[in-house]
């Protein structure tokens, strides 16, 4: 297995901390009344427009825009960061990630059946503990909300993306991969979003919707880069970094503590992730 050094694992976790800052700056912008439609195309059509200038895209990688393969990983990505941003309009932002780390399991077990990775006992008891942590801030059955089923979908839609990023990173830049995700998501989002563009944008709105877009963006290409070094399942456990900076996020900026539940599930769920890791970091 690749050698997991620390400086790539820090770069890694931040990638995926810029993931809850750019849904913090999205759920802002959804609890002021504008509709995650409209959040998530923007999101993905200002990250391009940003991006492109960057790029640097060969002709043979503007054709490669418009490959199947990552038309469908676009399709993935577009429905994931719909159903996460409408369930952050009505749950708390820390049990909606922690309902959407379902992504790492689904990415570790799909890995395997679909890419032959490898798969460990330990690590696959692991993830099914983390998923019983997922499971208590869930509460299937008498406390589920309809918003915490569109972060379990994000989720199960992440998970299958996790996987693409690996299965296309050998083929493509992580930045063609990124541009065309953003591309054909924001056409795609496009009839729905635009439908329901706002009556008014002031410069704090275009502020955040600037954050929501680049964070997400640059920690989607780090995430894309880190899979074009490492396998889908060693990658997979560091999604759980994002639960601290969504906890974090959570309480400074919206005053949203966990309950007592689904703070027992988010310590399960990070806890494993960690234990996970370090089973990589010795094999």
């Amino acid at each position: 297995m690749q050698e997991l050094r620390w400086t790539s694992v820090a770069f890694i976790i931040f990638g995926m901390s810029l993931i809850p800052l750019g849904d913090s700056a999205g759920k802002i912008l959804a609890i002021g009344g504008m509709s995650p439609l409209f959040i998530a195309w923007s999101r993905l059509s200002v990250g391009f427009v940003c991006l492109l200038p960057f790029s640097r895209l060969t002709k043979t990688e503007w054709r490669d825009l418009f490959n199947w393969r990552l038309v469908f990983r676009a399709c993935l990505f577009s429905g994931a960061i719909s159903c996460m941003l409408s369930a952050l309009k009505t749950e708390p932002i820390g049990d909606v990630f922690g309902v959407f780390f379902i992504g790492p399991i689904v990415a570790y077990f799909l890995a395997a059946l679909v890419l032959k990775e490898p798969i460990t006992l330990a690590r696959s008891l692991l993830l099914f503990a983390g998923f019983g942590g997922v499971l208590l801030v869930v509460k299937p059955g008498f406390g589920m909300s309809s918003g915490l089923l569109l972060a379990l979908a994000a989720g199960t839609l992440y998970g299958c993306m996790l996987v693409t990023n690996r299965w296309l990173a050998g083929t493509y830049r992580p930045r063609v991969i990124l541009l065309s995700t953003l591309l054909f998501g924001s056409l795609l989002l496009a009839p729905k979003g635009l439908s329901m563009l706002p009556t008014q944008i002031d410069g704090f709105t275009i502020g955040l919707v600037l954050v929501s877009s680049l964070a997400s963006a640059l920690g989607n290409l780090i995430i894309i880069d880190a899979n074009r070094r490492l396998n889908a399942n060693v990658v997979a456990p560091f999604v759980y970094s994002q639960l601290v900076a969504a906890v974090v996020l959570g309480v400074l900026l919206f005053s949203e503590l966990p309950d007592t539940w689904s703070m027992l599930g988010l310590a399960i769920i990070f806890a494993s992730g960690i234990w996970s890791f370090l089973l990589v970091k010795r094999t």
